[in-house]
Order: C-alpha cells, then sequence, then structure tokens
C-alpha cells in the first residue's frame, strides 16, 4: 500500500479527504470487502459510526420498511418517528428534550447556540463565550472549529467567529482564569478521541461541574463519539455520575444514517422558542427510523454491558501482546474506545495494518485509535490484537536495525 493521497487524478471531487488506496463495497458485521475481493477486519465501525456493525439486521428492515411508506415531508409537520426516537433518546437518559440535525458538528452548533439563547433570552444576560479544551474536537463549522482546541483545523479560515477560549486539560487553575462574566458554558469531550484518546479524570469533572453551579454556567458534554454505548455505558457521562445541562450524539446514533441530535433539561426549553433554530432535512422520516432502530437494538441487547466487557478483553489482551514493546508507551480508553500510545508516528503503522487485513485509524500522530461494533467477538478481538502486535513488534525491529 502507498502512502494515503487527495483525491484520484481525474476526480470532480474536491481533495479534502487523504484518502487510503482501497475502494469499500461491501460490509457485514465486522468485516468489510473491497473491490478487488479483499476482506478487511473493521476495528474503525466508520470512525464509531457503525456501532451495531455493517448491516445491522434490524436497522436494514425498519429503513425498508419506512422507505416504502414516507421519506421526507417538514418540520413544519407532526413526524411521528421524531416524537418516538426522541421519547427513547429522553426515557434512557438525563435529558428531557431533544432537536435533531445531520451530524455532530450539527448537533454542537446547536448546543452553542442553546447556551447562548438561554442565558440572553431566558435569564437576560449578555454571556456568549464558551470555554473547551486544548485537543479537543468539536466539529468543522466555523463555530466549532473556532470551539475544537487544535490549530490545524482552523489553519486558512479566518477571521474566525468571537466567543470561544480553550485551556488545557486538566488545567483547573488555567479554567477558573478563563471564566468571566460573560461565559456562558463549558464544553467538553469525557474522551478526547481526535486528541489522543484521553479519558477525563473524574476530580477534574467534577470541580467543571462545581465551577458551573457557582458562576451560572451550563455544561455541555459532546458525545458525538463516545455516546450509543461506546464506552460501556449508553453516554459517557453515565460513568462521572453527572448530568449535563446539554449533550451532543451523532455518529453511532443511526447505524451510518447521517443523524445528529442534540439534547437537554427542561428548563432550557424556552431558549428554542418556534423559530429560533431549524434544520430542513434534521430527523426526517427516514432518519428517525434509523434512531428508533438503533436504540432499540442497543438497549434489547445490552450493548454497553457488552462494550464495557469486550473493551477490558481488549485492553488485557493489547497490555499482554505488548507488554515487552518499548515503543508502545500507554494503552487507555473507555469500553470499545481504546488507544494506544507510541513513542513515534504511527501513520505507517497503520498502512501496514491494511496490508493484513486489520483497518484501525490515528487519533494524533502517536495515537492507535481501535474502535469495533460493540458486537465484536473475543475471536475478532484476538485476531485483531495479533496483528496490530506483529505490526508493531515488526515496526520496533527495524527501528533497532
Amino acid at each position: 500500500m502507498s502512502n494515503p493521497s487527495g483525491a484520484q487524478s481525474g476526480s470532480s471531487l474536491f481533495p479534502t479527504y487523504a484518502r487510503y488506496p482501497i475502494s469499500l463495497v461491501k460490509g457485514q458485521g465486522s468485516w468489510l470487502w473491497d473491490d478487488q475481493g479483499n476482506k478487511y477486519l473493521d476495528f474503525m465501525s466508520g470512525i464509531a459510526v457503525t456501532n451495531l456493525g455493517h448491516a445491522p439486521e434490524k436497522v436494514t428492515a425498519k429503513l425498508k420498511e419506512q422507505l416504502d411508506q414516507l421519506w421526507h415531508v417538514s418540520n413544519l409537520f407532526q413526524i411521528p418517528n421524531q416524537e418516538k426516537a426522541a421519547a427513547l433518546l429522553t426515557a434512557n437518559s438525563c435529558a428531557d428534550a431533544v432537536f435533531f440535525c445531520n451530524s455532530g458538528a450539527e448537533a454542537n452548533e446547536a448546543a452553542i447556540k442553546l447556551a447562548r439563547r438561554y442565558h440572553q433570552k431566558v435569564k437576560g444576560n449578555d454571556r456568549f463565550e464558551i470555554i473547551t479544551f486544548v485537543q479537543s474536537f468539536h466539529g468543522r463549522t466555523l463555530a466549532t472549529l473556532t470551539a475544537t482546541g487544535q490549530d490545524k483545523v482552523k489553519d486558512g479560515f479566518l477571521p474566525l467567529p468571537a466567543g470561544f477560549k480553550s485551556v488545557p486539560l486538566h488545567d483547573l487553575d488555567a479554567l477558573k482564569a478563563a471564566i468571566t462574566d460573560q461565559t456562558a458554558a463549558i464544553m467538553l469531550e469525557l474522551v478526547l478521541a481526535e486528541g489522543g484518546v484521553l479519558p477525563v479524570e473524574a476530580d477534574f469533572l467534577q470541580a467543571i461541574q462545581e465551577l458551573c453551579r457557582e458562576h451560572g454556567l451550563l455544561l455541555i458534554i459532546d458525545e458525538v463519539q463516545t455516546g450509543m454505548g461506546r464506552t460501556g455505558k449508553l453516554f459517557a457521562h453515565e460513568h462521572y455520575g453527572i448530568e449535563p445541562d446539554i449533550f451532543t450524539l451523532a455518529k453511532g446514533i443511526a447505524s451510518g444514517f447521517p443523524t445528529g441530535a442534540m439534547l437537554g433539561k427542561a428548563y432550557l426549553r424556552d431558549a428554542f422558542a418556534a423559530g429560533s433554530h431549524g434544520s430542513t432535512f434534521g430527523g426526517t422520516p427516514i432518519a428517525t427510523a434509523a434512531v428508533i432502530a438503533t436504540m432499540e437494538t442497543i438497549l434489547e441487547d445490552q450493548l454497553p454491558q457488552r462494550a464495557a466487557e469486550m473493551g477490558a478483553y481488549l485492553k488485557e489482551q493489547l497490555a499482554e501482546k505488548l507488554a515487552d514493546n518499548p515503543h508502545v508507551k500507554a494503552i487507555r480508553g473507555l469500553g470499545l474506545l481504546v488507544g494506544i500510545e507510541c513513542s513515534g508516528p504511527v501513520n505507517e503503522l497503520v498502512l501496514e495494518g491494511q496490508k493484513r487485513g486489520l483497518l484501525f485509524i490515528t487519533a494524533g500522530p502517536n495515537v492507535i485509535r481501535l474502535l469495533p461494533n460493540l458486537y465484536v467477538t473475543k475471536e475478532e478481538i484476538d485476531q485483531a490484537v495479533s496483528i496490530i502486535a506483529s505490526v508493531i513488534h515488526d515496526h520496533t525491529a527495524v527501528k533497532k536495525d
């Protein structure tokens, strides 16, 4: 395999993605096939999207049924599937209300807008600033890339919108110093997935919650990558015993159908009055059919518990097979969101894994990120760990030579 490149020569696409030279055409469960007939064990899940594996039976059936009935109307009308999907989400979370959209970035945009409008229209103050954290990732729109604590996503997009500050994760003094009379909310991921698979320390999150109470700030949790059972709980904030004012979902919420959601507490309803926000395609009958089927499957099959068990097994096997390798600095994560921190860049390891039939990705330059689906078996984990260990050991041996 060669290094990833942009769009193929002669393509009509903008070259915004550094694509690997693999064309995937079929998926089933934990497996993918390319147009050359090669088979791959998928430990990416479309970057935490296909949490139920590829082409999950119940979601497929629900979508086919809905396709024969109704695709799109408008949010000017009642949409029964939307009501049912929202009821499923609120019945199984600390939230009371849901806004459906199309992506994680849109969900985070909605959260930012809701926080500002709550302060300005409900509380009657002029607060608008959102504090986020270095190495975070919240999206690619102008507002969410500004909220993201990584400079690389901001290059060439100046001027950036006002109202965002990023402070180092776990630096309580810096966080306290960043809070002003204009601060509206603190927003964070509970595992910085793009930023190195870094779980937030419980004491730090407790301190954030106390600061929010003290200063009248909203707490926003970005669950776009950590939600829908991935970390061993339905939502990652459940690990910490907290209830955010707002949290956001996308990726795994509809098993690959493009959907996002912003969820909030009942006292925020008045901030999003009729006409204050909207989305043409948010919560269509088709999209919410996929959400319903996905949620029902996760709950019926107790997939968060399975993710916790399989995640523990995955980390145990990685620790055993990589124990003596000097290239491996740490193995960490929650549930089936696992990172392997290495002493140097891991891009070549990703490419070598592809050659050996395993798909995984990076989380920053030096971290391998593993995201198998929540039905992954011990046999599949054993196979993946064997490939990863061989790739890392071979790489380490070459470095020594």
